[in-house]
């Protein structure tokens, strides 16, 4: 038809993991917390009324950017938040890449990165990791306006030491984004990179760590001047009312979090030994799901054999992971079946 800009016309979407219908399989392919949102959240949605629902949403999440100031310890006018953390990350692409400003990242990496650089029309720089997932020293040179590093990765899992951010930080002329969306299962954060340079951004989510990813909330960190650019290009509303209020009693509630993160950081301890006990290489990770090297098997093979049998992975037919699941760390249950039928289908 040619409605379209010829960009947006020869873009395929994103396209996120797939979502069964049927409630009894065992869902381990989009890094879904296993467990509830914190029982303060619940309260919260209890007590939500008509008026807030007639009323427009505070624009600026204020409450929520006061609270996460509390618990990060920097201004609420360093917090932007947004519907999920993709949001945000299309917020960055439009308020700082176009045709002559390139966007860069390290591959295999976020599969939602290139695609909203081609929505947006600008030069995508993609460089490859090596093997052991260390950050590209080839980074620094591209002369890109926007340069994003998930860390920790996905969907390797692996991170990335602060100091050699903060080495990328200082090379590059232009914004480093930070994407944080894992960093709660992670020994350590880059949270300090906002206070020491005017050009980071940190990006967290209330999906993996909160356990609220069918909230849709996200948040980022950075210098005041970055987050009254960012707030040019949102939404009016971009928040809802009910988002916002149960976002702000999720992080208020850091003891539940705490706990819960705990436990899965233990399940995932658990699940890598004995994935790697059937003779698969796991790499380290600091995510809530880990990345597996299939080499007795081929990757889609297996990953067809698990759905026959009622559990759903990732499986990326793209460079660098064709040879690879991505696991996402259940309850300790949901992980002994895995493992019983990954066992099955590998003596088979």
């Amino acid at each position: 038809m040619g409605y379209f800009r010829p960009n947006v016309e020869k873009t395929s979407g994103y396209v996120p993991g797939f979502q069964p219908k049927d409630l009894g399989v065992i869902k381990l392919n989009t890094n879904e917390n296993p467990y509830p949102p914190s029982p303060k959240v619940m309260e919260a949605l209890r007590s939500i009324d008509a008026e807030r629902l007639r009323r427009y949403p505070d624009p600026l999440c204020q409450q929520f950017r006061e609270a996460a100031s509390e618990v990060h310890g920097i201004g609420p006018d360093h917090i932007i938040c947004s519907n999920g953390a993709d949001e945000l990350l299309a917020m960055a692409v439009r308020a700082f890449c176009d045709q002559q400003r390139p966007l860069a990242y390290p591959v295999p990496t976020y599969s939602l990165y290139p695609v909203l650089g081609r929505l947006q029309d600008c030069q995508v720089v993609e460089i490859p990791f090596d093997q052991e997932f260390n950050l590209p020293a080839r980074l620094a040179d591209t002369g890109a306006a926007l340069t994003i590093v998930c860390n920790p990765n996905a969907p390797s899992g692996t991170l990335v030491r602060r100091e050699e951010l903060a080495s990328l930080a200082d090379e590059l002329k232009g914004v480093l984004l930070i994407d944080e969306a894992y960093v709660d299962f992670a020994p350590c954060d880059c949270l300090d990179l906002v206070r020491e340079f005017e050009n980071v951004i940190v990006l967290r989510s209330l999906s993996k760590g909160y356990s609220l990813a069918g909230l849709r909330f996200g948040y980022a960190m950075a210098r005041p001047a970055i987050i009254e650019g960012l707030m040019k290009v949102k939404d009016s509303y971009n928040v809802d009312a009910i988002a916002a209020l149960l976002a702000t009693a999720a992080i208020q509630d850091q003891q539940y979090h705490r706990q819960v993160v705990e436990k899965v950081k233990a399940a995932r301890a658990e699940l890598t030994r004995q994935l790697r006990e059937l003779g698969l290489h796991v790499l380290d990770s600091h995510t809530n799901f880990v990345l597996v090297n299939c080499t007795s098997r081929p990757a889609p093979q297996l990953y067809e054999g698990l759905i026959r049998m009622g559990i759903y992975v990732r499986y990326f037919d793209l460079p660098g992971l064709q040879d690879k699941l991505r696991i996402s760390v259940g309850t300790p249950e949901q992980n002994a079946r895995l493992v019983g039928a990954l066992r099955e289908l590998l003596r088979s």
